[in-house]
């Protein structure tokens, strides 16, 4: 007996963590300069470079003087760091007769992708809801017209719906361009909330039916606590592409309701004057501040909704 305990005694030294015949536990390393790894990063390096080196050129340009700029090199930081070029492009840039920069842009920009970007979204969001969980008369031939009208070049509708504004009296007005937005957001913002919808619990929508819940009661207490990924994809969305518009503004506005994109087009195409560089970048950098912040805002949900209900049908 002495011998067996002796034996199974050494034996569970031997294979004891720190035990002479100890082996290595856990997964085997992998190795950090593999050919896979080289690949993956080295070509994610390259496509951040690519996108990042136009930014660093902007952001070191707009801070620079028009005499170090003349100097030629680009890439070199800025040697004296100025911020005339920013308070011009916001306050004194001239398009044509005004001189006051993209501050009136800005706002008119505020004054149209605010309520846009609402009314859309809430329509949408009533739309989808609707065609995910009401069978209606005529749904599929809804549903079927909207994702037909997500695909029809806007270049081809601009005639008409100038008419049409005409004849409302908005046309040339700010009203008239938030109905413009509105009405191509609809499409693709109806089938993104109709998916995603789709794919939530059916159960959770036949019990409230079955307690006599009704259509605004279902969707205020049970789809919208639950919809918040899908509503900020449609925020990004609208917002980003909203802002971004530079058709629609400088077709369906007067001068004096022009975008920020109209006005920063205004500027940097301006022929008065010397060329100034680093206030065109500037101007530049001020009018995409705003879709930039949504996106670094909201990102993370805007994968999350993207995920969700993006892709179901």
């Amino acid at each position: 007996m002495d011998n067996i305990a002796n034996h199974s005694m050494a034996a569970a030294y031997e294979t004891a963590p720190g035990g002479p015949m100890a082996g290595p536990r856990g997964r085997k390393p992998r190795r950090t300069l593999s050919r896979r790894n080289i690949i993956a990063y080295g070509t994610l390096i390259v496509v951040a470079l690519y996108y990042l080196l136009p930014l660093y050129v902007m952001i070191v340009t707009s801070l620079k003087g028009m005499p170090e700029i003349r100097v030629g090199n680009i890439f070199a930081p800025p040697l004296e760091i100025t911020f005339e070029p920013w308070v011009k492009a916001w306050a004194e840039a001239c398009t044509g007769l005004n001189c006051d920069g993209l501050s009136r842009g800005f706002w008119n920009s505020v004054r149209i992708t605010v309520p846009s970007v609402i009314i859309s979204i809430a329509i949408a969001s009533v739309n989808g809801y609707a065609l995910a969980n009401w069978r209606f008369k005529g749904a599929d031939l809804f549903f079927t017209i909207l994702i037909v009208g997500a695909f029809i070049p806007y270049q081809v509708m601009i005639y008409p719906i100038v008419i049409v504004l005409r004849e409302m009296g908005v046309y040339g007005t700010l009203t008239g361009l938030i109905i413009v937005h509105t009405i191509f957001g609809m499409p693709i913002l109806t089938l993104l909330f109709r998916n995603y919808f789709a794919g939530l619990p059916e159960e959770l929508f036949k019990a409230a039916r079955v307690d006599g819940a009704g259509f605004w009661t279902i969707y205020f207490k049970i789809m919208l606590p639950m919809s918040l990924p899908i509503f900020v994809v449609a925020m990004i969305l609208q917002v980003t592409g909203i802002w971004n518009d530079f058709l629609f503004g400088v077709v369906f506005t007067r001068p004096e309701y022009y975008p920020m994109t109209v006005q920063l087009n205004n500027i940097v195409n301006s022929v008065q004057g010397v060329k100034e560089y680093n206030v065109n970048m500037a101007a530049t950098i001020l009018t995409g501040l705003v879709p930039l912040t949504v996106y670094f805002v909201s990102g993370r949900l805007f994968v999350r909704g993207i995920a969700a209900g993006a892709v179901k049908g």
